[in-house]
């Protein structure tokens, strides 16, 4: 079965790094787009990047510069890797699998991983 299970979310402070993986199984990576998305407390999840299986990158305008998507298929792994973080990125960071090659919004995604979670810090 389809699963995908997200590490590297931790404790950084307001202006680090950290770079979040999520490893894919039970499915043909290279065949899907990948995405991240996020979730604030009290706020409705949102779209952070996805990847198409070509390597087409999207990213929201809010991470744009700052965040860097990549995927590994020799490893059916996704990266999220966070620059410059800021308070207001503080959420639970899920990884989604896309039903097809490229999704345009998130009823297109079909497969969610449990999430990890990021905390910046002033």
């Amino acid at each position: 079965q389809v699963q995908l299970a997200e590490s590297g979310g931790g404790l950084v402070q307001a202006g680090g790094s950290l770079r979040l993986a999520c490893a894919a199984s039970g499915f043909t990576f290279t065949s899907k787009g990948m995405g991240w998305y996020r979730q604030a407390p009290g706020k409705e999840r949102e779209f952070v990047a996805q990847i198409s299986k070509d390597g087409v990158k999207d990213y929201a305008d809010s991470v744009k510069g700052r965040f860097t998507i990549s995927r590994d298929n020799g490893k059916n792994t996704v990266y999220l890797q966070m620059n410059s973080l800021e308070r207001e990125d503080t959420a639970v960071y899920y990884c989604a699998r896309c039903s097809g090659s490229i999704c345009y919004g998130p009823y297109e995604f079909d497969y969610w991983g449990q999430g990890t979670q990021v905390t910046v810090s002033s």
